[in-house]
């Protein structure tokens, strides 16, 4: 029988890895195995992409997936690349200034999350929001990463709100 161990890894050591690992595996990687990859994800599927050994010598397998069910218009690889390589260049950035970065709840359980640090990016003339959660599943089940698109139009709708709250509602500036 095998034995799980549970450890805690901080959210900027976990993203920092979970990007590491992503640019390894689509940015760095030739195109062929890079679009490859993109195609079993596009086509619903999971993508193995690293075994990381751990500090207490455990290992932790590490797959990614993704969910375009909100991405608008035709999604291809180069739109999927550009998506990608600007949100690992936002968590970078997040991570070099040591912002705290936010997570939210994901659909997965208490054991999913999704990181608050988005990419957008314009294909054809339509925005669109990519971000990166994680699913920590089962103990030896490893760490799905799910890089998904959500609706920018709720993005347009909180940006609107946005600017009215710098009008001073109360009157009390004037």
């Amino acid at each position: 029988m095998a034995h799980y161990q549970t450890q805690s890894i901080p959210t900027g050591k976990f993203l920092s890895m979970s990007a590491n690992l992503l640019h390894r595996a689509f940015i760095e990687a030739n195109r062929t195995s890079a679009k490859q990859a993109f195609r079993e994800l596009s086509g619903g599927g999971t993508v193995p992409i690293a075994s990381v050994r751990m500090e207490d010598d455990s290992t932790v397998h590490f797959r990614v997936a993704l969910d375009h069910s909100e991405f608008r218009g035709r999604l291809n690889y180069g739109a999927f690349r550009a998506s990608l390589a600007t949100l690992l260049a936002n968590i970078a950035g997040a991570l070099r200034e040591e912002k705290a970065v936010s997570t939210f709840a994901g659909d997965g359980g208490e054991d999913s999350m999704i990181f608050g640090i988005s990419a957008v990016t314009v294909e054809e003339g339509t925005p669109s929001v990519m971000v990166l959660g994680a699913d920590m599943g089962a103990p030896g089940a490893g760490v799905l990463l799910r890089l998904m698109y959500l609706d920018p139009a709720q993005f347009e709708q909180q940006q609107v709100a946005d600017s009215g709250s710098d009008a001073d509602p109360a009157g009390e500036n004037g």
